[in-house]
Formats: structure tokens, C-alpha cells, sequence
């Protein structure tokens, strides 16, 4: 099947040229790690055109996240083992799943979910999965005061928290969401913002421009001015592909 990409299309040209005058000046070439990060743009954009996101599911959800990703938050939540993980933009609920069933192996911890318009048939999926019993769910949007009440109520004092955004990803909104549930975060866990990659893809066929200048990757870069606890951990993105570059911030212990 012929992929619909646009030949002329600046960003595009840009990675292909970007690729070729590797390949001649680099000893490496393809195979440096600088040959990594054109080739898993290149693979993104595809994917993004093709829309693979939407086809993985996790304990049979939709879970609407690239195989690497995945890969990843499983190993984040093992690793600094969380006992609470609140996560905006629930879905299908797939990435909810996900969390939860690391919890379940962990013997513990819940996961709470937050969308302003959680749709019936997705709530019953969720409600009626055999995870369900580490799942809440919150209706509301994200950076509402009565919304961030409820998230807090919610938390057990002296749980150890982690947060994922994954909702409305417009630069303003994302701030908004950064700045709320930063506060949330414990030492040595993650705040994740989701879909930065946005800015990579803006100029597919089937984007929206203003990808190209409303993104997550802005909104990050004006947080972490601000937030000098967190940090980009680097090691979370080693894969190449990511729907979240510069996503994955790590909260520094305390000393």
C-alpha cells in the first residue's frame, strides 16, 4: 500500500538531506547514534501517517501508544516503584491497564484516571476489566480546581506518586497540567508529558499546523525553566522512537 506522504514537504526533505550527508560525512553513517535519531524521525513520521499508535492494546485495551513507550513506562513504574499513578486523558483506558497491571504484580497501589468526558462504553470496559479494583476514575477537566481536589483527595498520605499527561496536548493546557500535578510528584518518580513528537509530525497529510508551534515540547521547556527539580531523563528516550521526546522528567531526590 503506497504510503501518502508529501515528497515536498519541508520537514521531510530536511530529515532525507539531514540522512544523506550523514551517510558522506560520517564514518558511521547510518549507524551513529546520530544516524539513530533521522532514522527514528523518519520511522515516526511514517508510523504517525499511518497511524500505528492506535493499534497496540495492552490485557485487551486500546492503548494508543508506540511499542517503545510502552516499553518504557513498564519499566519506569518497576524501577521507582510508585504506590499511586495519576494520569490524565484516560481513552480507551488501555494505558490506565497498563499501570494497573504492574501494580497488580507489585501487590499494591492504584491508578487514577482523569478526562472530561469519559464515554460510557469506554467506562464500562474499564469498570467491568479484572483490574479494575486498582482503577479510579475522575470526570472533569485536568486543571480545574475541583478536578485537582478531587486527584488529591484521592492520594493516600505518604504515597508515592507518578504522574502521566496525556489529555488536551495544546502548549497552554499542558503548562496548566505540568504545573498542577508537579506538585504531586514524589523524589525519584516521573512526571511524563505525552506527545511531544507532535512537533515532528506537524506537517503530515492528515496533521494539524499548528502542531508546528502549539505543542508539549514548548510547554516543558518553559516548566523546566522554572522547575529546577526536574529533568530530562535521557535514558527513557534511548530507543529512538517516542511519541514524548523530552517527556519523560525525573523529580530529583532529596538530599
Amino acid at each position: 500500500m503506497a504510503l501518502n506522504l508529501d515528497p515536498d514537504s519541508v520537514a521531510m526533505s530536511s530529515l532525507l538531506a539531514d540522512f544523506n550527508d550523514l551517510s558522506v560525512k560520517n564514518d558511521a553513517g547510518v549507524y551513529s547514534p546520530e544516524g539513530l535519531d533521522i532514522v527514528s524521525k523518519i520511522w515516526t513520521k511514517v508510523a504517525a501517517q499511518q497511524r500505528l499508535m492506535y493499534q497496540a492494546t495492552w490485557l485487551g485495551r486500546p492503548i494508543i501508544q508506540l511499542p517503545s513507550d510502552i516499553l518504557v513506562l513498564q519499566e519506569i513504574i518497576w524501577e521507582t516503584q510508585p504506590d499511586v499513578i495519576v494520569e490524565t486523558g484516560v481513552a480507551h483506558g488501555g494505558s490506565l491497564i497498563l499501570a494497573a497491571s504492574i501494580l497488580e504484580l507489585m501487590g499494591r497501589g492504584k491508578v487514577i484516571g482523569v478526562d472530561v468526558d469519559i464515554r460510557s462504553h469506554n467506562r464500562k470496559a474499564i469498570k467491568e476489566h479484572p483490574l479494575s479494583h486498582r482503577i479510579e476514575l475522575i470526570e472533569g477537566d485536568s486543571v480545574s480546581e475541583l478536578t485537582i481536589k478531587k486527584v488529591r483527595e484521592l492520594i493516600p498520605a505518604g504515597s508515592r506518586v507518578m504522574v502521566a499527561l496525556d489529555s488536551d496536548h495544546r502548549e497552554d493546557h499542558v503548562r496548566k497540567e505540568l504545573e498542577a500535578y508537579s506538585s504531586f510528584v514524589s523524589s525519584g518518580c516521573y512526571l511524563v508529558a505525552h506527545d511531544g513528537a507532535q512537533f515532528w509530525v506537524w506537517d503530515l497529510p492528515n496533521a494539524a499546523e499548528h502542531w508546528s508551534y502549539d505543542h508539549p515540547l514548548n510547554a516543558v521547556q518553559q516548566f523546566l525553566e522554572q522547575n529546577t527539580q526536574f529533568c530530562i531523563d535521557e535514558k527513557r528516550t534511548r530507543f529512538g522512537i517516542t511519541s514524548s521526546p523530552a517527556g519523560y522528567l525525573l523529580k530529583s531526590e532529596v538530599s
